[in-house]
């Protein structure tokens, strides 16, 4: 049996408590709210629940991270950043981006990214914690990924692509760019090959929740410009 949120305190269990089948599964219930949601992340855990369930609090182990510098971009993927065709903006759209990631799939008509989980991280946008990035053929939003920005650390949520590579052209520019605003890793939450691909890798939860405590600490805000456009031509991710 997993502990049931009290739905006005917003404390949550150990993260050592989590089940181990289904990976992860730590608590039930609670609600959205920002400062719910805010305490989840500082401690190393998300909400991920599918609309005909209860909302349900997770803390995988093993943890999928990716650290900027060991980002792979492959040299299929650099010439196509470099051919210029697409545009990658920052904050630009962030409810067409998450409504895109909500969308069904080629391969599941099912989405975890119900109305709730919408209303809530567009509340956070509008705090400035979460994040989206787009990326635009001419005037078409093609692409993109949306995200939680803390302290030295880009919580990755969810992305998406309707051209070939337009998700990873968008990370790879959002890489280049929290390296330079000196965040210091990227929770990509659960492993998947897509994530691999680009470098991701799995570390223990323990050593995810040491790296938490680390750079969460207060007094460590960083630079995220949202009115920056950034247009591909070339040089970029050599």
């Amino acid at each position: 049996m997993i502990p049931w949120l009290h739905p006005t305190r917003h404390e949550f269990p150990p993260v050592d408590q989590a089940l181990e089948s289904p990976n992860g599964l730590l608590a039930a219930g609670g609600d959205l709210s920002p400062h719910r949601i805010l305490n989840a992340y500082r401690n190393g855990i998300f909400p991920w629940y599918n609309a005909d369930e209860p909302i349900l609090w997770w803390s995988p182990n093993p943890r999928c991270v990716l650290f900027p510098e060991e980002i792979h971009i492959s040299r299929s993927l650099r010439k196509k950043i470099r051919r210029g065709e697409f545009k990658v903006t920052f904050d630009h759209s962030f409810a067409q981006v998450i409504d895109a990631c909500a969308a069904p799939r080629q391969y599941s008509e099912d989405t975890w990214i119900g109305r709730d989980i919408k209303n809530a991280y567009i509340s956070l946008h509008r705090m400035g914690i979460a994040h989206s990035v787009e990326v635009w053929e001419s005037e078409e939003l093609v692409g993109g990924l949306y995200g939680l920005a803390m302290g030295k650390i880009f919580f990755g949520e969810s992305m998406f692509s309707r051209r070939t590579d337009a998700s990873k052209i968008g990370f790879a520019h959002l890489v280049e760019h929290l390296k330079n605003w000196g965040y210091d890793l990227i929770d990509c939450q659960v492993y998947n090959d897509h994530l691999a691909s680009l470098g991701a890798r799995e570390i223990p939860r323990e050593e995810f929740i040491l790296l938490l405590n680390k750079l969460l600490e207060p007094g460590t805000p960083h630079e995220w410009n949202a009115t920056q456009i950034y247009q591909n031509k070339g040089g970029e991710h050599e």
